[in-house]
């Protein structure tokens, strides 16, 4: 070959060479070979504030022990039910007895002793019949001339016959005496022998109606109905003078603490108001038509 046509193919290899290097990214892309692409310009940095962080945008979240309420910390429990006694010495009824033939007199007066018990004190008795005296207290007055078969409450013989006024004498009555209307005055003789026949044993002499003045006793438990509703659907069977219910009959399905909270009250306020009442069965519940009594007055 000659040194002419040498020359020409090394200028035309130089050429595609150059060419070659040219077009080096893209061939090496054809090929799947990996390049390092040229870095791209940086970003301008934005000029909006960056949005706050959640720990600092949140409000902060009080502790468990400020912000849990009460109830479930542990209410208190409800207080105890209590009433207070009339206070001792307290005069809730009192008069003057007279016979209707006007051989017997005495003077009388029903008194508080403090602890929710009542005494009966008798005074000035002077007796002129031949026979000795007594008196009891009845719910239910009998007329005087009837025989007495029933001593009530509060038996009592004031003696006799006098010739001057016997010492005061009392007898304790019990409690909550204010249903024992009738103070009955009779003849205790002993036998009927040798005493005319409206003298004999057991005749009444003298009937009187007591008057009872009791105090309302303080109390924190205080019923107020709020209607008939499910499991507490029985009927009030009585109000006292104020209009609050005293007494409640049990209905069918009745339970004793929805019952409680008819009248807005505890269940311990509810068995409280009736001890030994015979409306709760030994597993705590209720007998259908059973009374329930709602008035702490009631108690003795």
């Amino acid at each position: 070959m000659s040194a002419g046509r040498r020359l020409a193919r090394a200028a035309a290899g130089a050429l595609v060479l150059v060419a070659l290097a040219g077009c080096a990214p893209t061939a090496a892309k054809a090929l799947g070979h990996a390049h390092t692409p040229t870095a791209p310009t940086a970003r301008p940095t934005p000029t909006t504030t960056a949005a706050p962080t959640p720990v600092t945008s949140a409000p902060s979240a009080p502790s468990p022990t400020a912000s849990a309420p009460i109830a479930a910390q542990g209410a208190p429990p409800a207080p105890a039910p209590f009433i207070t006694p009339v206070p001792a010495g307290t005069v809730v009824a009192q008069g003057d007895v007279a016979s209707p033939k006007g051989s017997i007199h005495f003077h009388y007066r029903m008194v508080s002793n403090g602890d929710d018990t009542y005494s009966a004190q008798y005074s000035n008795f002077t007796d002129t019949a031949p026979i000795p005296i007594s008196v009891t207290l009845l719910d239910i007055p009998p007329r005087v001339g009837d025989g007495l078969t029933y001593h009530g409450v509060g038996d009592h013989a004031l003696g006799g016959p006098t010739t001057t006024a016997a010492a005061p004498s009392s007898a304790n009555i019990g409690t909550a005496p204010s249903y024992l209307v009738a103070l009955v005055t009779y003849s205790s003789v002993a036998s009927a022998d040798g005493v005319p026949v409206e003298l004999g044993p057991g005749k009444v002499l003298a009937v009187d109606t007591v008057h009872w003045s009791v105090p309302a006793r303080q109390t924190n438990v205080h019923p107020v109905d709020g209607g008939a509703r499910p499991l507490a659907g029985g009927v009030v069977t009585a109000t006292t003078a104020s209009g609050a219910p005293k007494s409640y009959r049990v209905g069918h399905g009745d339970l004793p603490a929805e019952v409680a909270d008819r009248f807005g009250i505890t269940l311990q306020d509810l068995t409280w108001l009736n001890p030994g009442s015979g409306a709760f069965d030994p597993d705590g519940n209720l007998y259908e038509n059973a009374v329930l009594n709602l008035d702490p007055e009631a108690l003795d």
